[in-house]
């Protein structure tokens, strides 16, 4: 039934292409850490130089989400999209080429690629309303968490091979390449040409206050945060990395993948992010239990098989509860919420594992971070919109009209 939901879905002109440019065009999220990692480690000889560049990365990209993406409705979002795309081009080209630079050069570098991250994923979700009817859009919503999937099972993979088996520059390279092809393919695109931001007229950061995208926030953070504490958890259980870390972390996204294409039809009331979370904090609890390959595939599975579905909520309460010109900007807020998630949850990961010495304490800060996030879906569940026979769709951007 959802398989022919699917392909119905992917039948509507320009749904398609939408999707898989934008995918295209976000792979190099999955590869830019570990290509600058490895580049920033071999240049200079230290994990923690490398790290430092990598914060400063992760930080500009989280400062810039909600700012770029609402630049999109005062210019348009080809001609932003096309400076920011050029902008980040430049900087992993300067990373690749300039390897006379001293520390704070790599820094600055890793800063604007991370200030520049063309907002691809903002322009994406604020163009599906405009593409499907009512009935079509939630579960837009649920195949595109779900196929993201695809970006963290390959892309890692992809870099790693090309950064160790080749060089370095070439994987940096290649991330530059691929943010070129895949970006000039999204910008190109006619929907992309078609769909006009109108101007937000509230103020800067206003519509992060409205509860369910406070709420889409903080529970992206709490989510993303227990993802990336079980990648620093079975990158140190399988020393450091390897083929076993690698079908692991492969079989969570899996996981994710799969649960996420089977709920996408599933209606959604106020408490499916809290039933779906149930799921994700259940699977890593029982993480702890043991550090066997197998168990840790098993469970991380199981877990995985509610993130993209509580995901899909995320992206639909955004869009259910702002009006058209405030999705873009709700959305990098959101982005936000889940890079600051991400760098706390790897920040924390480690801390636990050098305390507890033993890889379980970043299974330990995974679990935590997703019983906190169902927590919080459970105490505030009134805010969360109820969208079972509901346009998921954004409001209409009105404004009064003087009568004679």
């Amino acid at each position: 039934m959802a398989g022919s939901g699917y392909k119905e879905l992917l039948r509507v002109p320009g749904v398609g292409r939408i999707i898989a440019a934008q995918l295209t065009a976000r792979f190099p999220n999955g590869m830019a850490s570990l290509a600058i990692l490895l580049h920033v480690q071999h240049a200079t000889g230290s994990y923690g130089a490398a790290g430092l560049v990598l914060a400063a990365s992760s930080i500009g990209q989280a400062v810039s989400g909600p700012v770029t993406s609402r630049w999109m409705g005062r210019w348009g979002m080809r001609p932003v999209l096309t400076l920011t795309l050029s902008i980040c081009v430049l900087a992993f080209l300067g990373l690749a080429f300039f390897s006379f630079l001293p520390l704070a050069g790599y820094v600055v570098l890793g800063l604007i690629a991370g200030l520049s991250t063309p907002p691809i994923q903002s322009a994406a979700r604020t163009i599906y309303p405009k593409l499907v009817n009512s009935s079509q859009l939630t579960p837009l919503f649920s195949l595109d968490a779900s196929l993201q999937e695809i970006i963290w099972i390959v892309a890692p993979v992809v870099i790693t091979i090309v950064s160790t088996q080749i060089g370095t520059v070439q994987g940096l390279l290649l991330v530059a390449a691929v943010l070129v092809g895949g970006g000039a393919w999204f910008i190109l695109s006619p929907e992309v040409g078609r769909v006009r931001i109108p101007r937000s007229r509230r103020g800067f950061g206003a519509v992060v206050l409205k509860p369910p995208v406070l709420l889409a926030t903080v529970v992206g953070f709490l989510l993303i945060g227990a993802c990336a504490a079980v990648e620093v958890g079975v990158v140190k259980t399988f020393d450091h990395g390897g083929l076993s870390a690698g079908l692991v972390l492969a079989v969570f996204s899996v996981g994710s993948l799969v649960g996420g294409l089977a709920s996408g039809h599933v209606p959604m009331g106020p408490w499916a992010m809290a039933r779906r979370l149930t799921i994700v904090t259940v699977g890593l609890a029982l993480t702890m239990v043991s550090l066997n390959v197998f168990w840790l595939g098993g469970t991380l599975l199981a877990a995985g098989i509610g993130v993209a579905p509580a995901l899909a909520v995320l992206f639909a309460i955004t869009s259910a509860s702002v009006k058209f010109s405030e999705t873009a900007e709700a959305y990098g807020w959101v982005g936000t919420g889940q890079l600051i998630g991400a760098a706390a949850g790897s920040a924390i990961a480690g801390f636990l594992i050098d305390s507890m010495h033993s890889p379980t304490g970043a299974y330990l800060a995974a679990t935590c971070f997703a019983a906190v996030a169902l927590i919080v879906s459970v105490v505030f569940v009134r805010f969360f919109p109820d969208l079972r026979g509901r346009d998921a769709a954004p409001m209409p951007d009105t404004e009064a009209v003087s009568l004679p």
